[in-house]
């Protein structure tokens, strides 16, 4: 099937934009690349430093033949998708061994959970956190004795904070190695039922509390799709998972046989074999392409309109939301995930999971399918699914049609014609939209606004009773330079408390909204923020405003808007306390939501 014509044309409009900053970023891999293995550039006293702790892997490491792994490694025990990688590291160092090759931790990097920081001080630190990672990992690399990294990594920030590692260190192989999500607990719209009735003030915090533990009950990511499922889903779609590898439980034996064979995989990509594919190689605008169009097709996180163009711009690439836009218009969505549907990430794998929709979608011509990945050379190699056949692990075809219609369908029957995401610009500047889980009576909304400084502002509102007719809440100084961007998900049950009283309520934000986004109307990500003065910033209370995901407009409807002076805030609350002190620098220097928020790129 011959590519289609607007993912040909998003992609050649992205390769033209980034032509300069691309071939700078390839000449300086390619200079890195020139100098050959690492190792053999260190001095003695550098290698007996780095080998002083291996026992009998160090003749190996000495002798400087055999390809040695670098593992890049966000475990920590809080995160329950991130716990079962602390026995990553022996399973990985025993199979390099069998491959000939020799594996070392070469650092951590942290990894926060935004479950926990959730409507917390500690969240507008959680954008930021991509950054640190990114620095992180680029230290653990920095001591230059390896050939390739695994990186291990699923959640919201870290994946993507691993993938500008990967690509400022594009000369060595870089392959990501998942956990998989948790099984199936409490389903993921009765807990959401039970958090409105919560703010409703319906039932206790003992009984929310259980609802909570139900659903969020063992190792593994959560199951709803939101961003640390998307940030699974784009690692196949982008070529850095091998086939198959996203959605399977931790703790399996089918588990541990992927992570085995990704150290295999990294062991076989260096240049010290006859298959060298440096990560640099694998991330190309083709990559994003088909990322952005796995985004689409799913369904998935808003977040990942953020992160996205921050990943790409650190090999060169330069995206722009309106990428986003016109490949969501020409991208069929084909799966039905919580917060979009009643199933969650283990249903979809069940259903036919991302092997049937990689090659659906290849099929329809929505993909490239000529790109480099980390499993071989082209993307078909992705509608395979791994399995265990008598102990040996063996990929096979993928099924070539959805095993349940309800949860996951063809491109030629999708559940809508168009993806999950809408470009809205207007007086108030540009932002974003998620519209897959939103009803269509909600597409549109024009509403008094009432304008709000924190989101606990929002909450004390709407506990005293006064949403009393349409409205659209807007929610300001919540940018990446204001406080970093934190998500307002908490804000999530009581606007959906108003919907469900037959209120037409929209969100107006610079901030985000959770990988989880649900039935709600936000335009989010909303930029120029109103730290820097932008159109935001001159909204008042009683203006009226139209947020239009059809006409893809966002618009105050006020003759003298653009004659008023933006409103400035005292942001210094937001500034100290928890390590917030910690990040003024980044807060000072971060790049707008439009071009990724970034800090290091």
């Amino acid at each position: 099937m011959p590519l289609d014509h607007t993912i040909a044309r998003v992609t050649e409009r992205i390769r033209t934009r980034s032509a300069a900053s691309r071939q700078t970023y390839l000449d300086k891999i390619a200079r890195t690349a020139e100098a050959g293995t690492r190792r053999a550039h260190l001095t003695c006293g550098n290698q007996a430093h780095a080998y002083a702790a291996m026992g009998d892997d160090k003749a190996a490491l000495a002798e400087g033949r055999a390809p040695n792994i670098g593992i890049v490694t966000a475990y920590n025990d809080m995160l329950s998708a991130h716990q079962p990688f602390e026995t990553y590291p022996t399973l990985i160092r025993e199979a390099a061994r069998k491959a000939g090759a020799t594996a070392q931790v070469a650092g951590g990097v942290p990894a926060m959970c935004d479950g926990v920081t959730q409507g917390q001080p500690g969240m507008e630190l959680s954008l930021f956190s991509r950054d640190v990672i990114a620095l992180a990992a680029g230290v653990a690399l920095s001591h230059n004795t390896f050939d390739a990294a695994l990186y291990l990594g699923v959640c919201d920030k870290i994946v993507p904070g691993l993938v500008i590692a990967a690509a400022t260190f594009g000369h060595i192989p870089a392959v990501f190695l998942p956990a998989g999500p948790m099984t199936s607990g409490l389903p993921n719209d009765e807990k959401s039922k039970v958090r409105q009735r919560f703010a409703a003030g319906e039932i206790s915090r003992k009984e929310l509390m259980e609802a909570e533990m139900a659903s969020y009950h063992g190792p593994g990511t959560c199951t709803f799709y939101g961003t640390a499922n998307t940030n699974q889903m784009l690692m196949e779609f982008m070529g850095l998972h091998l086939p198959g590898a996203s959605f399977v439980n931790p703790g399996t034996p089918l588990r541990d046989a992927l992570t085995v064979a990704g150290t295999e995989r990294a062991a076989a990509i260096t240049a010290l074999g006859n298959d060298y594919t440096p990560a640099s190689e694998v991330l190309d605008e083709r990559a994003f392409v088909n990322g952005i169009v796995g985004l689409m097709a799913t369904g998935g996180s808003t977040n990942l309109v953020i992160h996205l163009p921050a990943m790409a711009r650190a090999a060169g690439v330069l995206l722009d939301i309106e990428d986003f836009a016109e490949i969501s218009a020409a991208t069929p969505l084909m799966a039905k995930v919580y917060p979009n549907g009643l199933a969650d990430v283990n249903h979809f794998h069940a259903a036919g999971g991302l092997a049937y929709m990689i090659g659906d979608l290849l099929d329809a011509g929505l993909l490239h399918p000529d790109t480099k990945t980390v499993a071989g050379d082209g993307l078909s190699l992705y509608t395979q699914e791994p399995r265990l056949e008598g102990g040996s692990l063996a990929w096979h075809a993928g099924p070539g049609q959805s095993l349940n219609d309800k949860i996951l369908r063809p491109a030629s029957d999708p559940f809508q014609p168009e993806g999950g995401l809408k470009q809205l610009s207007g007086n108030l500047g540009r932002g974003v939209m998620k519209v897959s889980a939103v009803s269509k009576d909600h597409h549109v909304v024009e509403a008094k606004a009432r304008v709000f400084h924190d989101q606990a502002e929002v909450k004390t509102a709407f506990q005293a009773g006064e949403f009393t007719e349409d409205t659209v809440v807007v929610v300001r100084f919540q940018g990446p330079r204001a406080n970093g961007m934190p998500e307002l998900h908490s804000l999530t049950p009581l606007l959906a408390v108003l919907l469900d009283r037959g209120l037409q309520v929209a969100l107006v934000t610079d901030g985000r909204m959770s990988g989880a986004s649900g039935k709600v109307p936000a335009a989010i990500h909303v930029s120029p923020e109103a730290a820097t003065g932008g159109p935001i910033a001159r909204l008042r209370d009683g203006d009226r405003v139209r947020v239009d995901a059809t006409a893809g407009t966002l618009a105050v409807l006020e003759a003298d808007f653009d004659s008023r002076a933006p409103v400035t805030a005292d942001l210094s609350g937001y500034h100290t306390g928890l390590g917030r002190e910690l990040f003024e620098n980044f807060r000072a220097n971060v790049g707008p939501a439009t071009e990724g928020a970034g800090v290091v790129v």
